[in-house]
């Protein structure tokens, strides 16, 4: 049932603004509720039953019935790899139907989910678009809109998770690599991307001074903001605010990455509702449209990537993404959530935008000032994942809350009509720019 997007991805320089901007608007999101990891026994609190759960909360947010949903899109596999159980340390049989396979499991398809959907009493009947092939939420949100913009659903809903089952997390090649990866990723997929972050950190500290320890600031506020997420990993179960001894005497995973710089993995699921802006206006939420996105697409020259090489990628993408959106830079950016799946590397974000006038190098006296929600420089209000664990969802969410006038604690008291996140690395990014305005 799906077809071709014919706008998507957009990586290339110099597209202008972006030809649906404030056609296509976020008219819904929920989210479910969050573990640490799935127990193995309790078949409500599987991925797939926070999928259907994620599904159901957005549909409820938006007022819409589930027979006026015609899209529908997820990212199975919340890593973007078909990845066997034993590969993603589930060393486990299977379970009786509908539990017979991984999916609903360690992966969630578009077919399970509506199967899962119609035996929960909220089938989705009227599907005439389905996609299950994006890999990340970064990349998923942009194709979303682009697909709404092209008119291939009117309603459509996306959805990405984070499963998290018993096991080591990332242990796609085993206790070691092998092949040629033994080369470049000796230890594993994960190990071997800290230790790549790790050497473009260093080399950013050599070019502009400063030290692991000046991340301490950014680390501390992303678990305070985390604090002031109620369905958060660290709001539920571990309710204190870290200190800068805690973060200055962390166990170091791969130096200069520690622990407190490192997202916890967890069991959590996020959706949105994508309308076209036509139909938003009537619709029981404030629409929340879509002025521009981007992903990134940078061939890789090596299997190291260098500090240069991070920069020029994301000042391509904030530059691009301003031009989507018909913006003529931070001025216009209000609201900023960039990824922090290792706190080494969110600052390339921050710099490239240059929110609230960051320019390169100047990263670390940002993080020394007050980037609190209360403050003038509200950063990542959301607290990413380093403050509610491995989402790569809050991001969005606290976006959609921030706009609309909802986050509760975290609300930011400066101006918030317009805003902008995105996931994952340098590398491989995917931004959105939101307003509540259909023009900057």
């Amino acid at each position: 049932m799906g077809v071709g997007i014919n706008g998507w991805p957009r990586t290339a320089e110099g597209l202008g603004r972006w030809e649906h901007s404030g056609q296509v608007a976020i008219t819904g999101y929920g989210y479910s509720d969050l573990d640490r990891r799935w127990d193995g026994v309790s078949m409500d609190r599987t991925y797939g039953a926070y999928a259907i759960q994620a599904l159901q909360r957005t549909i409820k947010d938006s007022g819409l019935s589930p027979d006026d949903i015609d899209g529908l899109m997820v990212c199975p596999d919340s890593a973007g790899d078909s990845w066997s159980a034993e590969d993603r340390g589930t060393p486990r049989p299977y379970f009786d139907p509908p539990y017979d396979s991984e999916d609903g499991l360690t992966i969630v398809t578009t077919k399970w989910l509506i199967e899962g959907m119609k035996r929960e009493g909220t089938p989705l009947n009227n599907l005439t678009f389905i996609d299950d092939e994006s890999s990340s939420i970064g990349q998923l949100t942009g194709k979303a809109a682009q697909a709404v913009g092209e008119g291939k659903a009117k309603h459509l809903l996306m959805l990405y998770g984070m499963g998290n089952v018993e096991g080591r997390y990332h242990l796609e090649e085993g206790n070691y690599s092998s092949a040629g990866r033994v080369w470049s990723a000796p230890w594993g997929w994960m190990t071997s991307a800290m230790m790549q972050h790790a050497f473009v950190f260093m080399q950013y500290c050599t070019k502009y001074g400063g030290s692991h320890d000046n991340l301490a600031p950014f680390v501390i506020n992303q678990r305070r903001n985390g604090l002031m997420t109620p369905w958060g990993y660290y709001a539920q179960h571990e309710q204190y605010q870290i200190t800068i001894e805690d973060y200055l005497t962390q166990r170091y995973v791969a130096w200069p990455n520690g622990l407190l710089d490192s997202d916890r993995p967890v069991n959590h699921v996020a959706a949105f509702l994508f309308s076209t802006a036509d139909r938003a206006k009537d619709m029981k939420q404030k629409p929340l449209y879509v002025l521009g996105h981007v992903q990134a697409a940078h061939p890789s020259k090596s299997t190291m990537a260098t500090l240069e090489d991070h920069e020029q990628w994301t000042d391509s993408l904030a530059r691009r993404l301003y031009e989507a959106a018909g913006a003529r830079g931070a001025e216009d950016l209000d609201v900023f959530n960039p990824y922090d799946g290792f706190a080494t590397f969110t600052q390339t974000y921050l710099e490239a935008f240059q929110w609230h006038g960051v320019k390169r190098g100047e990263a670390f006296d940002f993080y020394a000032g007050d980037i609190s929600v209360e403050g003038p420089h509200p950063f990542n209000s959301s607290g990413g994942n380093l403050g509610n664990g491995r989402t790569r969802t809050a991001m969005y969410t606290d976006l959609v809350e921030q706009l609309r006038g909802i986050a509760g604690p975290r609300q930011i008291q400066i101006r918030h009509d317009t805003g902008a996140c995105g996931q994952v690395t340098p590398g491989g990014n995917g931004h959105i720019f939101l307003s509540v305005n259909q023009n900057i």
